[in-house]
């Protein structure tokens, strides 16, 4: 077997960026007890949930600064156009009604994203730990010793900016594959589709919608990116010896930049639009306003992340008109049972054990709705 490398781990620079602006280095650094450190992880991570400082999180303040400076430029271009209402139909709005539109962030379910969000944050140091801390790096090292094992030691390339692009793009398109194929699945199957159906019972979208999961989506989703992120990363570590890193802006990696920043269109009530020739290959946030809809012809499309490649490949896409119609949530049968707090927390554990004890179950797929 060749020698472990001598380079930094091109991930490895990441993951510790990540843990220390989520605050888990920080607690990890100091002697305590098992409790006693994961107590101090988790108020680290409310903490930050409420005043977000890491680069990767999508409520970072100059995204939010971002985002509203895009916001008063598309009303004044658009002429108070291309805003949503809490129905998902675009209505002439004057500039504070286009920001902050009250029948939106007053609605019941962005007070229930408010709660699934800080959840999520609390139980964000687990995730950490088992991902980041464990399954990332046994993947990236297991690559590495693969690689070693069948072609020797590392041709120890030179890092380039063409170099670092690629692999920056490499993982991207990995990653969103992953993502497709992750969130497929949840479309697909009842179990999984009972635990995602928590993200698409949002009425209304607002950045926080993003976070709107229920927490054992959390251990899928992270899974997916674990393995994703770490397998790209072993084997650009192993042919330049660990001493690659993506291109970055605000130390994360420029498409997990764009990703943070259009993340909070994805799920907003403001649509953005790139022209149709674009929208082939690369998702606009309006094409995401199709994915949270109700209406039938929506169900089931753009279920990668950023790019469109795999929709277009299994046949998945939906290109919307301009301003189309997107009124968001489930199907009324459903929504009536995921409308609190309680109801979104309880309810995949209930319709879980009905599937699996055979019985009638209200998270039947969406295919098998169609």
């Amino acid at each position: 077997m060749a020698d472990v490398l001598t380079g930094t781990s091109p991930f490895k620079e990441q993951v510790q960026e990540f843990a220390q602006q989520s605050g888990v280095a920080d607690s990890a650094e100091e002697i305590l007890g098992p409790f006693t450190e994961l107590a101090a992880m988790v108020a680290d991570s409310l903490w930050n949930a409420g005043f977000p400082s890491s680069s990767t999180n999508s409520l970072h303040w100059p995204y939010l600064v971002v985002t509203l400076v895009l916001c008063i430029v598309l009303w004044r271009l658009r002429r108070g156009r291309g805003a949503k209402d809490a129905d998902g139909v675009e209505r002439p709005m004057g500039l504070l009604s286009y920001l902050f539109p009250r029948k939106i962030y007053t609605h019941r379910s962005a007070r229930v994203d408010i709660g699934l969000y800080f959840i999520d944050a609390m139980l964000h140091p687990l995730w950490i730990i088992a991902f980041l801390g464990t399954l990332a790096p046994a993947v990236e090292q297991g690559t590495i010793s693969a690689m070693q094992g069948v072609f020797g030691s590392s041709p120890q390339l030179q890092t380039s900016m063409p170099w670092m692009f690629l692999y920056g793009l490499l993982t991207l398109l990995l990653a969103d594959f992953v993502f497709y194929a992750t969130h497929w699945s949840m479309h697909r199957y009842p179990v999984l589709w009972a635990i995602h159906k928590v993200h698409h019972s949002a009425e209304v979208l607002t950045p926080l919608t993003r976070y709107r999961e229920h927490f054992l989506a959390a251990p899928i989703w992270g899974a997916g990116a674990a393995v994703s992120y770490a397998l790209v990363a072993g084997v650009f570590a192993y042919f330049f010896n660990g001493g690659l890193t993506t291109v970055t802006i605000m130390n994360v990696s420029i498409f997990s930049f764009v990703y943070a920043l259009l993340g909070n269109f994805r799920h907003h009530h403001v649509s953005i639009r790139f022209p149709r020739a674009l929208e082939l290959w690369i998702q606009s946030p309006a094409m995401h306003h199709t994915h949270h809809s109700v209406l039938e012809k929506h169900w089931g499309t753009n279920l990668a992340s950023v790019t469109s490649i795999w929709d277009r490949l299994f046949g998945t896409i939906y290109i919307p008109e301009k301003d189309e119609e997107t009124p968001w949530g489930l199907p009324p049968e459903d929504q009536i049972h995921h409308s609190s707090l309680r109801q979104n927390l309880i309810g995949p554990f209930q319709e879980i054990y009905d599937i699996v004890r055979g019985g009638t179950s209200k998270a039947q797929s969406i295919e098998e709705k169609i």
